[in-house]
């Protein structure tokens, strides 16, 4: 009988990390600060946010995200992931993305000078290190942009949602 382990595994492994990112998404539109800096190694390093310097540490990611999204409405999709493992305990992944950014406050756009928002396209290219505990953690994150399109100031203000989200709900039972 073949030897399905190695396989079976690498899949365990490829769901572990894609429920990591989707974490990611899900505690920056929610504002869960203190959840989000548990996603990452202690020595993981940033590129290409807006929040935060090209080399950034965690803390100053965190802080520099919860501060300028603050203020707005988020909606982050990351999809059609690309993984590779590098060895059984390392990974490197390339994540689809979009994003939709509106202030609500009237603050401004650094990326769409004279909008309210912005909706961008582009990709996550980040790294992935199983923690002793198995639990995966992204070691390194780099946001690229293909398209950043405006959200115009003139578009009437968006509703709030009819529910709003429920924090730590897939783990509470």
């Amino acid at each position: 009988m073949p030897d399905f382990e190695p396989s079976l595994q690498r899949l365990l492994d490829a769901q572990a990390i894609a429920e990591t990112k989707a974490r990611y998404c899900r505690y920056i539109d929610t504002k869960q600060w203190q959840r989000l800096a548990s996603l990452f190694t202690a020595d993981c390093r940033f590129e290409g946010l807006g929040s935060a310097p090209a080399g950034a540490d965690v803390a100053t990611f965190v802080q520099g995200v919860s501060t300028r999204l603050a203020d707005t409405i988020s909606v982050h999709h990351c999809h059609m992931p690309e993984i590779r493992f590098l060895t059984p305990g390392h990974a490197r992944a390339v994540w689809a993305m979009e994003d939709y950014v509106e202030w609500t406050d009237g603050g401004t756009v650094k990326e769409a000078p004279g909008s309210k928002g912005f909706r961008g396209y582009g990709h996550y290219e980040e790294e992935y290190r199983a923690a002793d505990d198995g639990e995966w953690k992204i070691c390194f994150l780099r946001l690229t942009r293909l398209r950043i399109d405006p959200v115009d100031a003139s578009q009437p203000p968006a509703l709030p949602g009819q529910r709003q989200a429920t924090p730590g709900w897939p783990d509470a039972i």
